[in-house]
């Protein structure tokens, strides 16, 4: 555990998040969401954490693990044909992660997750935070669509709105 990741993680400001993702963004992200979702029968979800505290913290988790623990807690991978897809953004290590449930995951791969993290991430760096996550959760949806695609209207099941941890 570096002392460098321990300090950003204990400096990152819970304000920080608001301040980047305000309501009118959050509501702008869940939108996308729901848009998304009708034209696949898969599950988006979308959580943001500043940085992570206690023990995460001490562990020295990465955003990776972090990311299962939250698909895990939203209860993303409980969808009826296994293509729930959790986005994670962890700011205080400028670390986007992409969960997705087996019956997606197998269809597209390491790879092409990767693909939509760096997309995203170079939005980030430009400071483009929620118009990042906004061409994620398209470029999500479209892989869904390609491989669910939505036959007709189905129960929505998981929540759209986005989660600030």
């Amino acid at each position: 555990m570096g002392i460098k990741r321990i300090g950003k993680h204990l400096l990152e400001h819970r304000w920080r998040v608001r301040r980047i993702f305000p309501p009118e963004a959050l509501a702008v992200i869940e939108r996308t969401i729901k848009e998304g979702e009708a034209t696949h029968s898969g599950q988006v979800r979308f959580a943001v954490e500043g940085a992570l505290d206690g023990k995460p913290l001490f562990k020295d988790q990465s955003a990776r693990e972090r990311a299962l623990d939250v698909f895990s807690q939203l209860r993303v991978w409980d969808t009826a044909h296994n293509n729930g897809v959790l986005i994670y953004l962890l700011l205080a290590d400028r670390d986007v992660e992409i969960i997705a449930d087996r019956g997606i995951d197998a269809k597209v791969g390491a790879a092409g997750w990767e693909k939509i993290c760096k997309a995203m991430e170079s939005d980030f760096k430009a400071g483009n935070f929620a118009g990042g996550v906004v061409k994620g959760i398209q470029a999500v949806s479209q892989q869904l669509a390609a491989h669910f695609p939505r036959h007709r209207a189905g129960p929505n099941e998981l929540p759209d709105k986005p989660v600030v941890i």
